[in-house]
């Protein structure tokens, strides 16, 4: 399926879905039909091949609570999953939406975490949803469960940010019938496909001076995870304040968050990185890391960090193993 070009993949996608209108929607078929289209967006035909029941299930207002709600573990719709709430064929076009949200260098290690995430158990697979309907201008998908959280706008299949709203990405690579067992991930994540964005930060702050370096390092402990806390906007006064950045070190700091988004699709780091561009968020954040438990290995290669300010949220907390929360308010 990755050798097909994507004009091939919406094309196959979008006579897999018509084929089940037909057989599930009887009456209602020729009207779905008539609406999908190859021009229509794979989150557009997910949306147009749902029954009356499926929408009551998985459709949410389009400022509902929850819109702005993350976990590292968490369901939109516990008791409507993936498997016993879609048919096959819509399976296949969710894992294809889901698919396309990344960099194609990345999509296998995404699965695999995802997989791995779900230790084999049905009671774990995850769900999705919708909030709001094609007339809203911000209509969203979702994808949610175990160290995942994905959200697009619902229009379109070209990135345009992760639509003011969080997500979540982790992994705990080394599951085991004793889950305490590997838990502590060592210093050099073996098997996490998110640490390359720890060794990007790392990067970053290397490049930094001695003083700034300093400035940089707080003996505060991070933020809580609470789900309620995990993202809220501050103005902290601890870590390295962006604004005392030189011109060269702000654009150092804007292609480091670039480089680190990379495992996502091209469109929305694009539309991230210059929404932080135009609305001048790099001077109103400041940046930390933290040593003592939160610095594997003692290496001072920093596990866990946070760029924080009253736009934006990135927290990557590395031990004792990846959790990574990031907000941009748009």
């Amino acid at each position: 399926m990755h050798n097909l070009s994507r004009r091939t993949l919406l094309k196959a996608a979008g006579v897999s879905v018509g084929m089940l209108a037909a057989t599930q929607l009887g009456q209602r078929s020729s009207t779905l039909l008539a609406n999908q289209t190859e021009t229509d967006c794979m989150t557009m035909q997910l949306y147009k091949s749902l029954s009356d029941q499926q929408r009551q299930k998985v459709c949410l207002a389009v400022d509902h609570p929850r819109r702005q709600f993350v976990s590292n573990w968490w369901y939109i719709h516990p008791d409507n999953r993936i498997p016993n709430t879609f048919t096959d064929e819509q399976q296949e076009l969710i894992q294809n939406i889901f698919d396309s949200l990344h960099n194609p260098e990345y999509v296998e290690d995404v699965k695999k975490q995802v997989k791995i995430d779900q230790y084999g158990k049905d009671q774990n697979a995850p769900a999705v949803g919708f909030f709001g309907t094609p007339e809203d201008d911000d209509f969203e998908f979702i994808y949610t469960g175990h160290h995942v959280t994905r959200r697009c706008n619902a229009h379109s299949d070209k990135g345009t940010g992760f639509g003011g709203a969080p997500i979540f990405y982790g992994h705990y690579p080394h599951p085991t019938d004793n889950m305490r067992e590997n838990f502590n991930e060592t210093k050099d994540h073996p098997g996490n496909p998110y640490w390359y964005q720890g060794r990007v930060f790392n990067e970053f702050v290397q490049s930094l001076d001695a003083g700034q370096q300093a400035l940089g390092l707080v003996s505060a402990e991070p933020r809580s995870e609470r789900p309620n806390e995990v993202v809220k906007k501050t103005v902290s006064a601890a870590g390295l304040d962006c604004s005392d950045l030189s011109v060269d070190q702000k654009q150092k700091l804007l292609e480091t968050m670039s480089r680190m988004m990379a495992m996502f699709r091209e469109g929305d780091v694009k539309a991230t990185i210059a929404s932080i561009e135009k609305n001048n968020v790099v001077d109103r954040l400041h940046v930390s890391w933290f040593g003592g438990q939160y610095d594997i290995g003692s290496d001072k290669v920093w596990d866990t960090w946070q760029i924080e300010g009253p736009d934006m949220v990135w927290y990557f907390r590395g031990q004792p193993h990846i959790h990574c929360y990031f907000h941009l308010k748009t």
